[in-house]
């Protein structure tokens, strides 16, 4: 039978303390919060107050509302009076010694059958239970700032955890309008030990000069729909805390990956925590202020040099991405050359570019003579030297090596001198397509994202040869085509994919582990951070034998040991579940 619960302890009411105070008081809940000390007390009592009066101008309570649920939370200096709680939650700051200390008290004061909660973000709830009688009580309930907004609950069970008690905490995170999540103890949890890999790898990438902190950001907003990017991320979640929490999964992983990138410990030390201060990888306009500022800092990836003109763009593919790439740019004024291996994909390529048109028609996105307009602009052909006075080709042929540098060749030997060659690899090395011309400086990555008539990402990729006007005619017709540029070098994975893919190979890591279930992963990604797709979902969708390709070409640049593919992905693939496509991956469809 489910346990009863009407009065709940909150053992500490900082930040996180009094957001749960509010959530339990507003399910109609009656709170015993406790504090340090008389002035700690006032402080809770104030982010109360604050946080409902914020409530109450948005107009998510009205007056009678908030005067009950303040009269719902008492605030007390005393552990002791705690005795006759229900289930006591504790959210003092994250410290072993001192959770384990309360915790110990506690197990004297209340009843024996009373579960104990930590809302610990990092630290072992083995290691906090066992200072009690009670282990098989003891769960780790880890809310997500701010609480009473964010709907995420992790819920986490030791290996001595009564099921039962799983299922109670299951059930009260339910009543109190949460999305609770299920998993095994271990640093980090689903969200943080996910999401924190990932910020790490992003600094690690800024302390490289890989790319500027500008560029990184606006990759995976714009490249995969993040809220925020991972740089601005940090400067929220503050430097300081990030580095706590990677130190603590470094430890228990062992996994270099979470080793915590040096940048972040001269950062601390420097006092740049992020908006707290008032500057971390960014400058803002005060301390604890959203306002980003302008400090000189910022390493633009403008180039300086003038452009080349570009009136004619040669787009080489009849793919989703080549027909994509030639409406994107036949849309904007250019005349496209489409080359095609035979004339019959020609035409199939520029019926489906006229599909595309017509469907923004209809949707009142393109007026009709616009959309007839675009498609007379596209050319199809069949032949190499059709392409002879393009001033810009943009390959997008298959991602096989071999195949992208004889097109590259076959470019070399017909298309003008001066012209651009552009490949819209995702991950082949774009030095090597290079190579295989006459003409190394004339030649760069663009790699358009998939839709590329929606995407807003283009990743423009110099090699060590790329001549800078290139670059600045990169920039230049990105920008006559509505597209958002971001620069990097030629390493695999680019940007978004270099950081994307070890993320998603983490994720599947961790269901291989039995340490929690995809749906459970998926969920904490959407609702705890704000990602558009679960990991699951995202792998079903991208390809698990894409997905597998891209994993195995960034374990071969980098040898980085915890790039190397999951072994279960690698099986998925070969037992023929590759996602979406087959109506079976790590889902069924």
């Amino acid at each position: 039978m489910a346990r009863n619960i009407s009065t709940v302890g909150v053992v500490g009411l900082g930040t996180m303390g009094a957001g749960i105070a509010e959530v339990l008081a507003r399910s109609g809940l009656d709170v015993i919060a406790v504090e340090l000390d008389d002035a700690a007390a006032a402080r809770g009592r104030a982010h109360l107050a604050h946080s409902t009066e914020r409530a109450l101008s948005g107009g998510k309570l009205d007056e009678a509302g908030r005067d009950a649920l303040l009269g719902r939370v008492r605030v007390t200096t005393s552990l002791s009076d705690l005795s006759d709680v229900d289930l006591v939650v504790e959210a003092i700051p994250e410290s072993l010694a001192a959770k384990a200390d309360v915790f110990a008290q506690l197990d004297k004061i209340t009843r024996p059958d009373v579960v104990f909660a930590s809302n610990t973000s990092s630290l072992s709830i083995t290691e906090i239970g066992v200072h009690t009688a009670r282990p098989g009580k003891v769960v780790g309930m880890h809310f997500f700032n701010p609480a009473p907004v964010l709907k995420l609950v992790e819920v986490v069970r030791t290996v001595v955890t009564e099921p039962e008690v799983i299922a109670d905490v299951v059930a009260f995170a339910e009543r109190l309008g949460k999305v609770p999540v299920v998993m095994g103890d271990r640093a980090g949890f689903i969200a943080n030990a996910l999401l924190f890999g990932y910020l790490n790898h992003a600094v690690r990438m800024y302390e490289q000069r890989y790319a500027t902190r500008e560029d990184l950001d606006a990759a995976m907003r714009f490249g995969c729909g993040y809220p925020m990017g991972p740089l601005a991320l940090l400067d929220l979640i503050g430097l300081d805390t990030a580095y706590e929490i990677l130190d603590t999964m470094y430890h228990q992983s062992r996994n270099r990956l979470h080793a915590p990138a040096p940048l972040l410990k001269q950062m601390i030390t420097a006092g740049l925590l992020g908006r707290k201060t008032g500057r971390g990888f960014y400058t803002y306009d005060a301390p604890d202020s959203p306002t980003v500022v302008a400090d000189g800092a910022a390493g633009s990836s403008t180039v300086d040099s003038a452009p080349r003109e570009v009136r004619r763009v040669g787009v080489v593919g009849t793919g989703t991405m080549a027909t994509g790439i030639a409406e994107v740019f036949a849309k904007r004024g250019f005349e496209v050359v489409l080359r095609a291996r035979s004339q019959e994909k020609a035409d199939a390529s520029v019926a489906r570019v006229k599909k595309s048109l017509d469907r923004a028609v209809a949707k009142g996105k393109l007026s009709e003579s616009d959309g007839a307009a675009a498609l007379a602009r596209i050319t199809p052909v069949t032949e190499f030297d059709r392409l002879a006075d393009v001033d810009l080709v943009i390959e997008a042929v298959a991602e096989e090596l071999e195949v992208k540098q004889a097109v590259f060749a076959a470019l070399d030997e017909v298309v003008r001198p001066g012209a651009i060659l552009a490949t819209t690899t995702s991950s082949l090395p774009v030095i090597e397509c290079a190579a295989a011309t006459s003409r190394p400086a004339d030649v760069v990555g663009l790699h358009f994202f998939n839709p590329a008539p929606v995407m807003k990402l283009v990743e423009v990729v110099s090699t060590i040869a790329t001549a800078p006007d290139v670059l600045a005619t990169a920039d230049a017709v990105c920008t006559a085509v509505g597209k958002h540029a971001v620069h990097c070098g030629d390493r695999a994975g680019f940007i978004v994919n270099a950081l994307l893919f070890p993320y998603l190979n983490d994720a599947v890591k961790m269901l291989e582990a039995h340490y929690a279930e995809a749906d459970d992963i998926d969920t904490a990604m959407k609702v705890g951070c704000g990602l558009p797709m679960g990991p699951f979902e995202l792998l079903d969708v991208v390809g698990l034998d894409v997905s597998l390709a891209i994993q195995r070409t960034l374990f071969n640049e980098f040898r980085e040991e915890g790039f190397a593919p999951a072994p279960l992905l690698e099986h998925l693939v070969t037992a023929g579940r590759l996602g979406r496509k087959t109506g079976k991956g790590f889902k069924d469809y």
